[in-house]
């Protein structure tokens, strides 16, 4: 019943989003006179304007035997800047509705404003950022204090089973590549507030940075933005790192961990794809058949419905600046881990060798294509999707032709694009709570 009320909503969906299915969002592209790369995207439908500067300044670049200074450094940049503290920094942008975000992963650290465009919440909005970006403070008690509170989270998350399965995941998948480096409690003690001030000297610079402007101003404001918000970063004198050498798996390897959990948590994975691999529509298209569709997956089908080994099991792919990873993951009691593994590789090794049957293609097309323009259905939205496009060197016009890069894969292409990049004899499986444990296998 669940099956069919999901394949109905899929259908009703893409009927609803059909008038409006292709995407044309122009993005306007130029860099700064400090060679900040700048992305814009006029929009006037609200008085809203979303800016994001996006650095490579993730995970992967932290020295050796210091993991987490990534984290520390994008985490301290709006807890004190310029003349403001953090608690004047929150105030002042309530104080004209305006929201300060970002994020880190791996590749890439960001920082982004939200603001009316009224002149003077714009006004005091940037100014505000404009500190953070050009003055952050990096104080040696607030970096005490928070170094502690990292130190003691790590510490309480390292008990529970699924933060042990991420990591010893993450791990065997890039034994011997920045992607698979995990802080601990030491190395977070090891760092030091210089070793902050450095990497914001090093990273945060306008050479290393791509900002994205969405929303209701024009070119010529988007240009005076830019380049004030450019100067207003480090002037970049530092050389950035070169990125180590891509990750590669030569051999499949298991893992077991023991914990007292009743459920056990299983990955199964391997390094897959860059951002920017042609493949990657193939992929998408063939994963909702295997994992990425919900209930209308075989995964889901098979492991669930079928024989209740787990509530939920997903599969999908996190293209990277490097090759990021395909991942299957799930839960399923102890007594039937192995079982339920056994059958999800099954079902991997089939779906490599035979794809999606044309029903299905024709399923998940209507459903990628349909249900695309949720993507871009606000400003925010909006924004992130033209970040990426900045940070990964994704084509302008990217967007405008998805979907028809979608309806163009065929089920020659989804085999071979899994046959080339899901190869099983790479597979890495990680079983955190198994019944039985035992040594590593390798």
């Amino acid at each position: 019943m669940l099956k069919k009320l999901f394949s109905g909503l899929v259908a009703v969906t893409c009927l609803i989003l059909a008038p409006f299915a292709h995407a044309d969002i122009a993005i306007e592209h130029w860099q700064t006179r400090t060679g900040a790369r700048v992305y814009f995207v006029p929009l006037s439908t609200l008085p809203i304007l979303d800016v994001h500067l996006g650095f490579a300044a993730g995970d992967m670049f932290d020295p050796a035997n210091k993991s987490g200074l990534a984290s520390f450094t994008h985490k301290l940049l709006d807890l004190g800047a310029g003349d403001l503290n953090e608690v004047d920094i929150s105030n002042r942008l309530a104080d004209v509705g305006a929201l300060l975000g970002g994020g880190k992963d791996s590749d890439r650290a960001s920082v982004s404003l939200r603001t009316l465009t009224t002149p003077e919440k714009q006004a005091a909005a940037l100014e505000v950022f404009e500190k953070i970006l050009h003055q952050p403070h990096f104080a040696a008690n607030v970096f005490a204090r928070e170094q502690a509170r990292s130190i003691a989270g790590l510490k309480d998350a390292l008990t529970r089973p699924d933060t042990l399965a991420s990591r010893a995941f993450w791990s065997a998948l890039y034994p011997e590549h920045p992607y698979g480096v995990v802080s601990t409690p030491e190395s977070l003690a090891a760092i030091t507030v210089e070793d902050v001030r450095q990497f914001w000297r090093t990273h945060y610079t306008a050479a290393n940075a791509v900002i994205s402007i969405v929303g209701d101003l024009d070119r010529n404001a988007a240009y005076a933005l830019a380049e004030r918000l450019a100067a207003a970063l480090p002037p970049g004198e530092e050389k950035l790192p070169a990125l180590p050498a891509a990750p590669v798996v030569s051999e499949g390897k298991v893992t077991r961990v023991p914990h007292p959990a009743s459920q056990a948590h299983v990955y199964l994975g391997l390094p897959a794809i860059a951002r920017g691999d042609p493949d990657f529509f193939p992929l998408l298209v063939g994963n909702y058949t295997l994992g990425g569709g919900g209930f209308v997956s075989r995964l889901m089908n098979e492991i669930r419905e079928k024989r209740g080994y787990a509530y939920s099991v997903y599969s999908g792919f996190s293209p990277m600046k490097q090759n990021g990873p395909f991942t299957i993951s799930l839960q399923t009691k102890k007594e039937q881990a192995d079982e339920a593994t056994a059958l999800t590789k099954k079902l991997l090794a089939d779906f490599v060798q035979a794809g999606p049957t044309p029903d299905e293609l024709a399923a998940a097309k209507a459903y990628l294509i349909g249900s695309f323009p949720l993507n871009l259905d606000s400003n925010g939205k909006i924004l992130g999707q033209v970040a990426n496009i900045g940070f990964y060197g994704l084509p302008l016009d990217y967007l405008t032709h998805y979907q028809e890069r979608i309806q163009a894969v065929t089920l020659a292409d989804i085999r071979a694009a899994f046959t080339k990049h899901v190869r099983l004899e790479n597979l890495v499986e990680v079983t955190v709570g198994a019944a039985e444990v035992s040594a590593p296998e390798q």
